[in-house]
């Protein structure tokens, strides 16, 4: 412990020494802010990474059926069997009744697309949590609808209106079916989904696709997301219904999937942005050498061996990469908590947003700061600064004691 305390010591002077030049003066610090700033960058990508991934499972996935059975043709045969496999699974938290079809919105003249789906409002339901409870109870009602508020404004419509509702017949070449709707209230999700969705009872959903009883589908609600595709195929091999299976892995995966490959991009880029800070480490050290030749000849000569000298100099370039992961940190964790409010006010100044709403379903960049982030960030940033250290250490060894002293 005494030999590595002198190291130290020993290590602070060679690196804070009046004799240092200036050039090597500038080419320690700009290492030491290189660093810095690759862990700054660092931890606070990861931060977005995590809060992207928080939003998709948390709120997208919530609207996104994690796993539905949809009967091949008409209304499914054994519904009850769905149900009773999905209550005895551990891993199943909810199965809901639907019914899915597509229509077109006719107000006046215009046409617009839409998906209904037919649901239980007796059952609790995640688009419940983004309209008014008056417009989740006005869904009790025959002939009732919700639809997404922006395809609302696009018709012109307004609680209360009448509009009509083209359905396609699903028996061959049949008349498309029309129905009258009231809108019983708008939702605001955010994304697309404002655009496309719309919400009926099972009652009218039945009118509107010609179906006496029954449902089309079975909805699964999940405790663990990426259990999915296992839980899917564990009941959907034990129905005695035909259906076609779906998960959310297979719908929506490519945004978990996009979201896991910028993360490993990223990964990527900033170990080498840290790698490049790291190399300027070694030239600080190769020049320190050189020009402490006398005063390692000294040390030489009173009896250091060759290992204190590595340990000076290792301990020299942790120094730098020390202090550059310490102001890193704090600068990366202080920018991810901040992130949010300094992109608002960046769009104040610019006028424009950066995630607009009517695109995506988020409206501004969400941020998770996580402690093993942290700790990920400077144990790399320290191994790559402690293997910068390991050639100048070496070299400092082989100077000759006699030549270093008359030098």
């Amino acid at each position: 412990m005494r030999s590595w305390a002198l190291a130290w010591q020993l290590a602070r002077r060679f690196r804070r020494g009046r004799e240092r030049s200036g050039f090597l003066s500038f080419i320690s610090a700009s290492s030491t802010i290189g660093i810095a700033l690759g862990c700054t960058v660092f931890i606070a990508g990861l931060s977005v990474m995590n809060g992207f991934a928080d939003v998709l499972e948390e709120r997208f996935l919530k609207l996104v059926p994690h796993i539905q059975f949809t009967a091949v043709e008409g209304a499914l045969q054994y519904p009850e069997t769905i149900f009773q496999l999905a209550e005895q699974h551990p891993e199943v938290v909810a199965a809901r009744p639907v019914i899915r079809t597509q229509g077109l919105v006719q107000k006046g003249r215009e046409f617009v697309g839409v998906q209904v789906t037919g649901l239980d409002p007796s059952t609790p339901h995640a688009i419940s949590e983004y309209m008014s409870a008056r417009s989740w109870q006005a869904l009790h009602e025959p002939g009732a609808m919700v639809l997404g508020a922006d395809l609302a404004a696009k018709l012109n419509l307004t609680v209360g209106d009448k509009f009509t509702l083209v359905v396609a017949s699903e028996r061959g070449f049949q008349a498309p079916k029309r129905q009258a709707l009231t809108l019983a209230g708008t939702f605001r999700f955010g994304g697309q989904v404002d655009h496309q969705l719309g919400y009926v009872s099972l009652a009218t959903a039945r009118q509107l696709v010609g179906m006496e009883q029954g449902i089309t589908g079975v909805e699964l609600e999940l405790s663990a997301l990426f259990a999915a595709e296992r839980v899917a195929n564990e009941i959907g091999y034990q129905l005695q219904d035909y259906v076609f299976l779906e998960h959310w892995m297979r719908a929506q995966g490519h945004l978990y999937r996009d979201i896991q490959m910028v993360r490993t991009v990223m990964y990527l880029v900033l170990v080498l942005v840290l790698a490049v800070a790291c190399f300027n480490i070694v030239s600080t050290l190769v020049m320190t050498v050189q020009e402490k030749r006398r005063h390692i000849g000294i040390l030489r000569t009173m009896g250091m061996r060759a290992g204190g000298l590595v340990k000076i100099f290792v301990l020299q370039g942790l120094q730098n990469g020390m202090l550059g992961i310490a102001v890193g940190v704090v600068a990366g964790s202080l920018l991810s908590l901040n992130l949010p409010a300094l992109l608002t006010l960046l769009e104040s100044f610019t006028g424009s947003s950066l995630l607009a709403s009517d695109v995506y379903f988020v409206d501004r960049i969400p941020v998770r700061l996580q402690a093993m982030d942290i700790l990920w960030v400077a144990t790399v940033a320290l191994l790559l600064s402690l293997l910068a250290t390991l050639y100048p250490a070496w070299q400092a060894t082989r100077i000759s004691v006699v030549k270093a002293i008359s030098a």
